[in-house]
C-alpha cells in the first residue's frame, strides 16, 4: 500500500513541495532508516539522491512510517500514527494513516503537504513566527499554529527562492516555556534540513 501511494505521489509530482533532509537525526545523531530503505524509497519516487541527503518528504513522511530508532520523543512514526498532530491540523484523527487515505483514493503525503504547505505559504495566525535567513538567500520559516485542544503543530519549511517547500511537522505543547525556548534558540537550519549548497545545522541569520 504504502509504494502504490508513492507511486502515485510520483505521477503527481507532489514530492515537489519538499525540500531536502537527512537521515541522520540530530537528537539521536544517528540514522533513522538503514541505507538499504532510503535507496528504495528513493528508487519508488524515482528520486536521484545521494545517502544520507534526500527528499524530506519521502523521508518525513514514508521512512518515518517505517522507521524503528527510538528517539528522546519516541519513535518518528507516531507523529503519524496516534493522531495528535492529525487533530492539531484540524483533521480526523486516523487522517495519516495509509489505510484512511487509500480508502479515500488519496496518499498521506498528498493530505500532510495539503495541511501543511498553504499554512507555511500564508503564515496564518500563529503562536510562533520565525523567518531566517541564509547567505545565499534562502529562508528557514518555523510556525507554530495555535492549539485545537492540549497539542499544537510546528511547521518547518524553506522558501528557497522559487517557492515555499516544506520539510516537516510535528505536534508540541505550547507552552511558554517551549514558546521561550525557540525564540531564544540560534538562528540555524533545524529538523534534519538540508539543501544542496548548506548542510544540515547550518549556521542562519535572524
Amino acid at each position: 500500500m504504502m509504494f502504490e501511494q508513492i507511486a502515485d505521489d510520483t505521477r503527481a509530482r507532489r514530492f515537489d513541495a519538499w525540500g531536502m533532509s537527512t537521515v541522520i537525526d540530530e537528537n539521536i545523531d544517528a540514522p533513522v532508516i538503514e541505507p538499504e530503505v532510503f535507496e528504495q524509497l528513493h528508487e519508488a519516487a524515482s528520486i536521484t539522491a545521494t545517502w544520507p541527503i534526500g527528499n524530506a518528504g519521502l523521508l518525513h513522511v514514508y521512512g518515518y512510517l517505517l522507521s524503528t530508532i527510538e528517539t528522546p520523543y519516541g519513535l518518528k512514526r507516531d507523529r503519524w500514527l496516534d493522531g495528535e498532530l492529525a487533530i492539531a491540523l484540524g483533521l480526523s484523527p486516523d487522517a495519516f494513516l495509509l489505510e484512511s487515505a487509500a480508502d479515500a483514493g488519496e496518499t498521506v503525503l498528498q493530505r500532510v503537504t495539503e495541511s501543511v504547505l498553504p499554512r507555511l505559504e500564508h503564515s496564518p495566525d500563529s503562536l510562533f513566527l520565525r523567518d531566517e535567513l541564509s547567505d545565499d538567500g534562502q529562508v528557514f520559516r518555523t510556525l507554530v499554529l495555535p492549539p485545537v485542544g492540549r497539542q499544537s503543530a510546528l511547521l518547518y519549511g524553506v522558501h528557497d527562492g522559487d517557492r515555499m517547500r516544506a520539510i516537516t511537522a510535528f505536534p508540541v505543547t505550547p507552552s511558554s516555556h517551549f514558546l521561550s525556548s525557540l525564540a531564544q534558540q540560534p538562528a540555524r537550519m533545524r529538523y534534519n534540513a538540508a539543501t544542496t549548497s548548506l548542510p544540515p545545522r547550518s549556521p542562519l541569520t535572524s
